[in-house]
């Protein structure tokens, strides 16, 4: 076959395939924060930014935006960007500077048995190619193109995830993308599949970011993973109190002998009285918790 006819084929398979992929509902797209705000850095108000990411989401062919004819019968997303940053950075072994451009975006959806909600962060950047404001500015219009497509992609990857079975999602637990293996994670924890919890605990392990520790520690408890109790027990020792605060609650939501006696060692021994105080609040947590799920089985038992 002529190379021609190879890369038409190829084209048209690749729109085929577009074609046949699932396309997203989305309304409203909103765009939050102070930086999109007199940014001269990005010489854009916040309708210009939100401008540039709608192109964003048309040009993957993934989204379709419904603006106000939404029936009752969609469950479109809602889409809140948030740029908490652009600045303009050195490298080491660089002599050109870099415009970097930061991006959160939050995806909800509403309508359901439980609300849905996600979110995707991203870092454009780009060289300073010429030392003038205007310079400046077209790189930083660079990096902001460059971050909207990499948060649109991740969008795309997170609402794919959900659509996925268990079986290829732990398959994809191996993937060499960091982003797939990422949103196969989260979306394993949100269903509480065994495979996500020695992956998060390893995580609690390895990271020492803070925000990273609390998503962390929060899908364990979702998961109820009574197996991250001495991984969770351990990441208490050399933290501060309002830490160990947070994860004294953390134990008890998930539970077990194992969290039960953690919470009463601590309520009766801690050194800080706040900490005590709330492994003690944990602790009668638990309890009740029990007693109810005890009261409702024997309920049922009586039923049956």
């Amino acid at each position: 076959m002529k190379p021609a006819l190879v890369l038409a084929f190829c084209a048209v398979l690749l729109g085929a395939c577009r074609s046949q992929a699932p396309r997203y509902p989305v309304s409203p797209v909103d765009v939050s924060g102070a930086t999109v705000k007199d940014n001269a850095l990005l010489g854009l108000a916040p309708e210009g930014v939100a401008t540039l990411f709608t192109q964003s989401l048309k040009s993957s062919g993934r989204f379709e935006l419904k603006g106000d004819e939404v029936t009752k019968d969609v469950r479109p997303w809602r889409l809140t960007l948030d740029v908490p940053f652009t600045r303009e950075v050195l490298k080491d072994g660089d002599p050109r500077s870099f415009a970097e451009v930061g991006a959160n975006l939050v995806l909800e959806r509403f309508g359901g048995e439980l609300p849905q909600h996600y979110e995707v962060v991203g870092l454009g950047e780009a060289p300073v190619m010429e030392d003038s404001p205007a310079g400046r500015q077209a790189a930083m219009r660079a990096a902001l193109d460059a971050v909207l497509k990499q948060v649109t992609d991740s969008a795309v990857m997170q609402l794919n995830a959900l659509e996925r079975t268990d079986d290829v999602l732990v398959q994809e637990l191996r993937a060499d993308d960091a982003r797939l293996r990422e949103f196969a994670l989260r979306t394993l924890a949100e269903r509480q599949h065994p495979a996500a919890a020695p992956l998060l605990i390893e995580r609690l392990k390895e990271s020492s970011d803070g925000d990273v520790l609390r998503k962390t520690i929060g899908a364990l408890v979702e998961m109820k993973a009574r197996v991250a109790v001495p991984a969770l027990i351990d990441l208490a020792r050399g933290k501060d109190n309002g830490f160990v605060q947070e994860l004294v609650f953390a134990v008890g939501e998930i539970g077990g002998p194992e969290a039960e006696a953690y919470l009463y060692t601590v309520a009766q021994g801690h050194d800080a009285p706040a900490v005590q105080a709330a492994a003690q609040q944990a602790l009668e947590t638990l309890y009740a918790s029990r007693k109810h799920i005890t009261a409702e089985a024997r309920g049922r038992d009586h039923a049956d």
